[in-house]
């Protein structure tokens, strides 16, 4: 089972809007995940500690994540996720892959 958490432990159940961008020559990429009004920033108490993508693999995480708030509301938490080279890349797929089938997303290229 693939899934987010900004608190360890603690499963996010909103499922963001990712976007996906890539180098022309394949070295770094960048996702850019926007969650919805999460339970983790609308919940009393919620705790935001990084954004942590959990599988069976193991995990990977950022701590670049910035809550979005509309006339003083929670609306929105924003993370970037970094990878630099082709292993980075290959992990946070085979991670993506298991989430979308977790979750029944697809994916569409541009």
């Amino acid at each position: 089972m693939a899934e987010m958490q900004f608190a360890r432990g603690v499963k996010e159940d909103v499922v963001p809007d990712i976007r996906i961008t890539r180098a022309k020559d394949l070295s770094d990429a960048t996702a850019t995940f926007y969650f919805d009004r999460p339970r983790a920033l609308i919940e009393e108490g919620g705790e935001v500690t990084g954004l942590y993508m959990v599988d069976e693999e193991g995990e990977l995480n950022t701590r670049d994540v910035n809550g979005k708030f509309v006339n003083g509301e929670p609306a929105g938490i924003e993370a970037v996720y970094v990878m630099r080279g082709q292993d980075e890349w290959e992990r946070f797929m085979r991670f993506m892959d298991r989430y979308a089938a977790d979750h029944g997303l697809g994916l569409t290229k541009n």
